[in-house]
């Protein structure tokens, strides 16, 4: 095998690997947590959503692309692509309709009693969670729905201009208008709630700024506040997805300029639009305390097995 394939592979596999067992543990955590409480926190429930999103993610996108890496052939046939890769879209537009719902949300959250109006939309915030779950699920299953109509297994060696190839199953557009149009559009609903992540998290900084004085001394007598943290975790979060979301955009809009995309630059954007759901767990683990205790509790209960 080539070196440059395999190196390509082990980095699929390691991201693909890691990611959906970090994933797999948050939704474990979130599952004791709701058991044991019979309740999530709104902030936690939208938490566990997105991590269910990105567990699909990696699962639709990185295990096909890694085993395909590896020389596995035939993996899928036209309905099995067109599943996949619906699922796939599905997943990747919730994780950033979420992360933007998470942002807002905590935005509105932190910020000082404004009059009635405020104190009226933050008591409707939490009875909103669940309809709002259902309306980013429709809507996206809605947007993305062309996703399948394009979606084959691949036929031959040959790649037809204006076709994604992903390996495993290709994206055949068939002209360029098709192209264009369906990377316009993702690229404007990625751009839009992007938007609107990155405003509520300015909003959220300068809140926290504004009541630093404040923030550090409940922080020597008592520790960071449930929401100070929560805050902090949402605009890392944010941060986070901004990053690998540029990086990813500007690979798309190269794409975009060209009828034949060179396998290695899909590739690229394929493994750089999947980091933010491999590295979001770990951020959760390391600053929700839940998912530490949980997971704490597991570890002693093993150790106590063994002693035993």
């Amino acid at each position: 095998m080539d070196l440059c394939v395999t190196i390509k592979g082990v980095s699929f596999l390691l991201q693909t690997g890691l990611g959906a067992l970090a994933n797999a543990v948050v939704l474990l955590a979130y599952t004791h947590v709701l058991l044991s409480e019979a309740r999530l926190s709104p902030t936690d429930a939208i938490l566990s959503h997105l991590v269910l999103a990105d567990l699909l993610l990696l699962l639709t996108r990185g295990a096909p692309q890694t085993m395909a890496l590896f020389g596995m052939t035939d993996l899928l046939n036209d309905a099995g692509c067109k599943v996949v890769i619906y699922l796939y879209r599905i997943s990747r537009a919730l994780s950033v309709c979420l992360t933007c719902m998470l942002s807002v949300f905590q935005a509105v959250s932190v910020s000082p009693a404004g009059g009635p109006k405020m104190a009226r939309m933050k008591a409707q915030l939490p009875v909103l969670i669940l309809p709002g779950f259902a309306a980013l699920w429709l809507l996206n299953m809605a947007v993305c729905i062309a996703a399948p109509l394009f979606s084959v297994a691949p036929r031959n060696h040959t790649i037809p201009p204006f076709t994604l190839n992903l390996g495993f199953c290709h994206v055949d557009f068939r002209d360029n208008l098709s192209y264009v149009i369906n990377g316009a559009a993702v690229a404007v609903r990625d751009f839009a709630f992007v938007g609107i992540m990155l405003g509520s998290s300015g909003f959220i900084l300068v809140l926290l700024h504004r009541h630093g004085r404040k923030v550090r001394s409940i922080r020597r007598s008592q520790g960071d506040s449930m929401e100070t943290r929560a805050a902090r975790t949402v605009v890392m979060l944010v941060v986070l997805y901004v990053v690998f979301f540029g990086i990813d955009n500007i690979i798309w809009i190269y794409m975009l300029t060209v009828a034949q995309v060179p396998p290695v630059v899909a590739d690229m954007r394929v493994f750089f639009s999947s980091c933010y759901a491999s590295f979001s767990p770990f951020l959760i683990i390391s600053s929700n305390k839940k998912i530490k205790a949980r997971m704490l509790c597991t570890t002693a209960g093993q150790d106590e097995k063994l002693k035993s």
